[in-house]
């Protein structure tokens, strides 16, 4: 018996099939890989496929009976707004007839357990401390997918006895491990360091929210607890048929400007957030009352704020340790710090800036600028760098 998870090499869902696989699950991957990556997910058997195409439920009951698949977990779908604002038909295909393929898929096949992918995007522009029973008004048509989607299980739930969980996430941020992070510039946290990266000051939009210090409040939560969730709520499946919802956070709130200023002061940069007008349809408090899925599962986030910024969870890639010209493996400055890049220390390298902000046990956080080279790829498919030449000290350091 196995678990499927579309859209198992994208950022959430490669978390969860690595807890899978170390539980001892088997676990099998559907991704049309256009944003995963098989890299994050070494050793599982994916089977590339776009789930929206019209031969896709004949595709999925196969992959569904040739590996004896007893759960599905479906994470597989678009997610960015703005995209979502511009092509909404686009994403009403891909998330929702992708969806309809998949229970059409389970239903051939005779899979009954379902975990959904669900978003606080469904709740729209609801402000406050927000509980499952707030009236779901998305904003968008990213977040109307995920409501359809929802609504698509339920009835399916009534019509040929589903077993289902929806979890709608709030603001997912941080990385198990550095190969597991979000690659893609989508959310806070690496649209941040990308802008640092780029000796860009990071954008705060709106600053004018009834908030402490101005600016919205949001409920951060751990990756690693997202797919911790997951695991969870699929062992505590109703053995009746049904579809229940959970929101998925901390039930904490932080403000984006002390967000904005802690991946500053980590990355080491001079560099301040600027102001700017609030943007259309950002509610000033956003935060997930958390209390249903304790009390009927037994979750809680385990992780908090400080883990999602200031360890690992920060880091989309490896950096190799930085060398000298002798190729003695050493440390190269970081000159606006006066801190030192640590032999084998993790990092964010970013190529085409041309910068390296790294974090090691020793040093804690600090930035480099160097030219940077890809020497190879690891293992898993990951490019693997080493920095030739400190720009600013002018010093060679790889020959």
């Amino acid at each position: 018996m196995s678990i499927m998870v579309t859209g198992g090499a994208g950022y959430i869902g490669a978390h969860l099939c690595d807890l899978l696989v170390a539980r001892g699950e088997s676990v099998v991957i559907v991704d049309d890989l256009a944003t995963g990556s098989a890299a994050r997910v070494p050793g599982i058997p994916i089977f590339s496929l776009d789930v929206s195409e019209a031969s896709a439920p004949a595709a999925l009951a196969e992959v569904i009976t040739g590996h004896d698949v007893e759960a599905v977990i479906h994470f597989a779908a678009r997610k960015q707004v703005a995209e979502s604002v511009e092509r909404p038909n686009w994403y009403r295909r891909q998330n929702v007839t992708g969806l309809t393929n998949l229970l059409a898929a389970m239903r051939a096949t005779a899979v009954s357990r379902l975990v959904f992918s669900s978003s606080a995007a469904v709740y729209g522009n609801a402000d406050g401390i927000i509980a499952e029973t707030r009236k779901a008004a998305p904003s968008n048509p990213y977040g109307q997918t995920k409501l359809d989607g929802e609504r698509m299980i339920s009835a399916a739930s009534d019509e040929w006895g589903i077993r289902a969980v929806s979890l709608r996430y709030f603001n997912v941020g941080g990385a198990a491990r550095p190969e597991l992070g979000d690659t893609q510039a989508l959310n806070l946290i690496p649209i941040v360091f990308d802008r640092l990266a780029s000796g860009s000051s990071p954008v705060i939009f709106g600053d004018d929210y009834p908030t402490p210090d101005g600016t919205c409040v949001r409920d951060f939560v751990h990756v690693s607890d997202v797919a911790d969730a997951h695991q969870v709520v699929l062992d505590h499946l109703p053995m009746e048929p049904g579809h229940k919802i959970y929101n998925i956070g901390t039930g904490v709130g932080t403000s984006v400007r002390e967000m904005v200023d802690a991946l500053i002061d980590i990355a080491g940069s001079d560099l301040k957030p600027v102001a700017s007008s609030r943007r259309p349809g950002d509610s000033a408090t956003v935060v997930a009352d958390v209390s249903r899925i304790r009390q009927e599962m037994g979750w809680v986030a385990r992780h908090d704020l400080e883990s999602i910024i200031r360890g690992p969870p920060a880091m989309i890639s490896r950096a190799s340790s930085v060398r000298r010209g002798s190729r003695e493996s050493t440390s190269a400055p970081a000159p606006d710090r006066g801190i030192q890049m640590r032999p084998k220390c993790r990092a964010i390298a970013y190529p085409r800036n041309q910068c390296v902000i790294g974090w090691g046990q020793q040093s804690g956080w600090c930035r480099t600028w160097v030219d940077l080279v890809e020497t190879e790829t690891d293992h898993r498919g990951i490019p693997q760098y080493r920095a030739r030449r400190d720009r600013r000290a002018g010093r060679t350091l790889l020959s």
